[in-house]
């Protein structure tokens, strides 16, 4: 009977709290929207059903330890400062802690901690004991310096930062030792059923294409519905905004565009100007297969499709390197990775690239193992495709599976086979020869080299150190110019952004990486990752910019298989580390416990994040699609007002291809003096006018029109 009254009890808070979430205007933003705030008591909700249900079982103990990890967590997110604008995420500082909700989020958060702390010293003993046998005191210090220093993004202001690392590590700290309680809470009748069912997934022959392909499916639908739901079809960085453009004119069979008639009132970064063409100057590989999305009307979708491929052909190179244990691994990881799936819901580049880089190295991969040259012409390709999206990439791509191919780190290829594929690579990336001439006159001439030389000045924005690197303009560039300083700078904000977003989990998600990388239990192909994670590395200390918080440490996306190959690694050395004989299944918690981790991430990070930072991200929306549907603005002139970045920018993206055509044109309102050039040119079109986001701290809005030309000029007089 007690058992009933408090699932009962239980039940109706966990329907209390929905009801709440989902009725308190204090959990969205001003236009109604569920804001991140709304996910700490969905998360309290869940908790108390599962509590609910376990109550007066044998899972008890074990959900209960869940359930505090799944709040904690999402405890933990509240407490942080995010939000949609360019900056890079922090605890809020201690004063901010100590007022209003705040406070009772960060007593809630020591409760946990009391919790927690208590049943970790009732098994202190046991986990001294496994510590001191399964690592060395050097061991433990690199852990827990990893650990330590990715905790908590760089600040300014030094005694800041040093605050919020000890208390970000503590956060961290009090959630690695949930986990572990977590584990040992799992029933032990249940173990042996758990093992079962950990094997057919390990190991399970007949089901591996059922999982691959529920995996890939389940990658493409969740990012698909983020792109569409929360990112909402729209480009939202300012290479996104040219990335669509560039692919819309292409796939008009259009290499440049014509002038536009006032050139001033639809400048847009990274669009350039020259001899009467006007064109996007970074390299035309994405835009030209985001192109094929566009011909199909659905170019939000492209990434998507990688992203869902990229399951497939990263098991298809686990399974070269690895064993049939850490290829799934590797999959499930790659389902879960908040890196992965929020870089597939945007327009960027990064999701393209990680594919050609799994097709060049399973080129190269099945070149050695069949002996057939086809495949060493496959990975040639892909690496000159990889050059022609982004250049770095491909030269890294190029320097790995070169020394690959010519036996570092593996058997070496025939020589046929090395011809082969520096002849692929050489054909496909000397595209971008001719490329350059029709833009620039000059084959080596790179269109966004020319283009900032001429913008920011002469090799601003190459590769090195110097005084003249950067373009001057990035409020999140540590220092002028670029140097060694600046580079350790950027490393430690790509190493906290790595930590936070490649799993999005509680712990961290560099721990199983720092372990296993510290201890004896490497082979060849861990040392592989190695040196693939440590190229990309040292590649990007020599670029000037860090790639900033956008989609975590964008810059570092090749760096993906590798990590989540070394977690995967991770996973079977904790496993070593514990009793695996056959009367005791406690190796098998270390699974119990990253799965848990998993879930819990899907749970609350990944709403969190899409809530409270990728909707409306940098303040660039759609609205003004919606605006023209709704007021019928057919062939019009449509005057924007606002900044470059997000207003104009969010509203360039639907101009037509030809400033002339029969449809809405926007362009920016920056004066007195343009405006005139525009009604010159526009002279027979209804003029609308509209406030953009900077100006009314909302979304777009209409404040005048449709005018004509005179009326426009009268109530401009008027409202002077």
């Amino acid at each position: 009977m007690f058992v009933k009254i408090c699932r009962t009890l239980l039940f109706g808070s966990a329907a209390s709290l929905a009801v709440w979430a989902a009725v308190d205007p204090r959990f969205r933003n001003l236009e109604g929207f569920p804001s991140g705030r709304i996910c700490l008591p969905m998360a309290g909700g869940v908790a108390l059903a599962l509590l609910a249900l376990a109550i007066g079982t044998t899972w008890q103990r074990f959900v209960w330890w869940f359930s505090l990890a799944l709040v904690g967590q999402a405890l933990a997110l509240q407490l942080i400062e995010a939000g949609n604008l360019i900056r890079y995420q922090h605890y809020r500082t201690f004063r901010h802690l100590l007022t209003g909700t705040h406070f009772l989020l960060l007593i809630l958060l020591v409760s946990q901690s009391f919790f927690v702390l208590f049943g970790v010293a009732r098994r202190w003993s046991t986990i001294r004991g496994w510590l001191q046998k399964s690592f060395r005191l050097w061991q433990l210090l690199a852990v827990v310096a990893v650990f330590v220093l990715t905790s908590a993004a760089l600040s300014r202001d030094v005694s800041i930062y040093v605050g919020e690392v000890i208390f970000a590590s503590f956060v961290q700290t009090v959630n690695v030792c949930n986990l572990v309680l977590l584990a040992w809470a799992f029933p032990e009748s249940w173990l042996e059923w758990f093992r079962q069912k950990l094997q057919v997934f390990e190991t399970g022959e007949t089901r591996t294409n059922l999982f691959l392909i529920l995996s890939a499916i389940w990658v493409t639908l969740l990012s698909a519905f983020l792109a569409y739901f929360f990112y909402e079809r729209h480009p939202h960085i300012p290479d996104e905004v040219i990335y669509v453009e560039h692919a819309r004119y292409l796939a008009a069979r259009m290499l440049t565009m014509p002038a536009p008639p006032v050139p001033a009132a639809f400048n847009i970064f990274l669009m350039s100007l020259e001899g009467g063409r006007w064109y996007a100057v970074p390299p035309f590989g994405w835009p030209a297969v985001l192109s094929v999305g566009v011909w199909l009307g659905v170019p939000w979708l492209v990434n998507p499709l990688l992203a869902g491929l990229n399951v497939l052909l990263a098991y298809a190179l686990a399974s070269e390197l690895f064993d049939r244990r850490v290829a799934r691994w590797i999959v499930l990881l790659l389902c879960v990775s908040p890196w992965h799936i929020f870089m597939a819901m945007n327009f960027m580049t990064h999701t393209v690239t990680f594919t050609c880089a799994l097709v060049a190295t399973l080129g190269v991969a099945w070149a050695r193992k069949t002996g057939k040259t086809k495949w060493a012409l496959l990975a040639g390709a892909f690496i000159g495709l990889a050059s022609l999206i982004r250049p770095l990439d491909g030269l890294m791509l190029a320097g790995l599976l070169g020394l690959w191919s010519i036996g570092a780190g593996g058997r070496r290829l025939k020589l046929a086979h090395i011809a082969a594929l520096v002849l692929a690579t050489a054909i496909i990336g000397s595209i971008s020869l001719a490329y350059n001439r029709h833009l620039t006159g000059d084959p080596t001439a790179n269109p966004l080299i020319v283009y900032s030389d001429k913008q920011f000045g002469p090799g601003s924005n190459g590769l090195g150190f110097g005084p003249n690197k950067g373009l001057g303009t990035w409020a999140i560039d540590p220092f002028p110019g670029h140097s060694p300083l600046d580079a350790a700078v950027n490393s430690n904000l790509n190493l906290f952004s790595l930590n936070i977003e490649l799993l999005g989990w509680s712990i961290g998600s560099l721990l199983l990486i720092a372990a296993f990388s510290f201890s004896r239990a490497l082979k060849r192909a861990d040392y592989l990752m190695l040196v693939a994670i440590s190229v990309v590395f040292t590649a990007h200390i020599f670029y000037w910019y860090s790639g900033g918080p956008d989609f975590g440490a964008r810059y570092w996306f090749l760096m993906l298989f590798p990590c989540l190959a070394l977690t995967a690694r991770g996973i079977q050395f904790f496993e070593s580390t514990l009793d695996a004989n056959s009367h005791n299944q406690n190796h098998r918690r270390v699974a119990i416990a990253v799965l848990s981790l998993c879930l819990i991430s899907l749970v609350n990070y990944v709403p969190w994040r899409a809530l409270d930072k990728y909707h409306h991200f940098l303040r660039m929306r759609p609205d003004v699609r919606y605006l023209a549907k709704e007021h019928g603005f057919g062939k019009s002139l449509v005057l924007i007002r606002g900044d470059e970045h997000p207003d104009y920018a969010s509203a360039f993206t639907y101009n037509p291809l030809s400033l002339q055509a029969d449809e809405p044109v926007y362009a920016w309102d920056r004066g007195p003096a343009l405006t005139s050039q525009l009604l010159q040119v526009y002279k027979d079109r209804p003029i609308w006018i509209i406030n953009g986001p900077s100006i009314t701290g909302r979304g777009y809005e209409i404040i005048d029109g449709p005018l004509t030309a005179q009326g426009f000029l009268a109530a401009k007089s008027e409202r002077r």
